[in-house]
């Protein structure tokens, strides 16, 4: 359903909520010597104390061979999205994109942010930079009577600017009954080209940056990486189109 109705859209902003404040929490968690399987542990025991649950745990997207077995996606340096989150300890220079999802009654939201872990390099620290305001420039797209073009022109534009890439084969989405919905919100595009934004419309925008190769191999663990093995970075959130403009439900 691309445009939700106002109830609807009532329980996706408690939704929003319920993840920004998970994701604070979450963010205070995250340093050197953690184990990525806490985090998870963490997240799954906010979502729920919130009165919710976590909306990639038990998902299986078209092509995946299983169900996501996590409540968040915990990707390391070169490893863009679904990485699983496991024994590893971070350490001192991991640059670490942590994805996850809050279903409220049936309504979710979706979002993602990267974090350096220590001293990171400044190459790392500048990728992550550039990634995060990409993400607002796209944001600042979100307005009725703009196009999906618009948004893909603003993200890729800034990137390539600043000497880095926007990741093939990945994008963002529709969000909000269901976890994937229509429209796919690509990364790259032409103004005024593509589906014309309309109030009501919930998107996911989600870009994801590689600083070498942009394209992609999945692993064995189903996870996306760069095919170089450069490092990534990651930021998403959940936007609403309003009448006057945009609104972002998780931050």
């Amino acid at each position: 359903m691309l445009i939700k109705t106002q109830e609807q859209i009532k329980k996706i902003k408690v939704s929003g909520k319920i993840l920004a404040s998970v994701a604070k929490e979450l963010k205070k968690n995250i340093f050197e010597g953690v184990v990525l399987k806490d985090l998870d542990t963490l997240a799954r025991k906010l979502i729920q104390e919130a009165g919710a649950e976590p909306a990639f745990l038990g998902y299986q997207p078209h092509g995946a061979a299983h169900p996501f077995p996590a409540s968040i996606c915990a990707s390391l340096n070169e490893v863009v999205v679904h990485g699983i989150p496991n024994k590893y300890k971070l350490k001192s220079g991991d640059i670490l994109k942590l994805d996850f999802g809050v279903s409220y009654q049936g309504f979710i939201t979706d979002s993602a942010f990267t974090v350096g872990i220590g001293k990171i390099s400044l190459e790392a620290q500048k990728l992550m930079d550039v990634t995060k305001h990409s993400l607002m420039l796209g944001i600042k797209e979100c307005r009725s009577g703009k196009t999906l073009g618009d948004i893909g022109w603003a993200i890729n534009d800034y990137v390539h600017k600043n000497g880095y890439k926007v990741v093939k084969g990945l994008c963002g989405h529709g969000v909000g009954i269901e976890l994937h919905e229509e429209p796919s919100v690509f990364n790259e595009g032409q103004k005024n080209t593509g589906l014309e934004l309309k109030h009501g419309m919930i998107l996911a925008l989600e870009p994801m940056v590689s600083a070498g190769d942009p394209y992609i191999v999945r692993t064995e663990q189903e996870s996306y990486a760069t095919r170089d093995g450069s490092l990534s970075a990651h930021f998403e959130h959940t936007v609403l189109i309003t009448e006057k403009g945009y609104e972002v439900l998780t931050e």
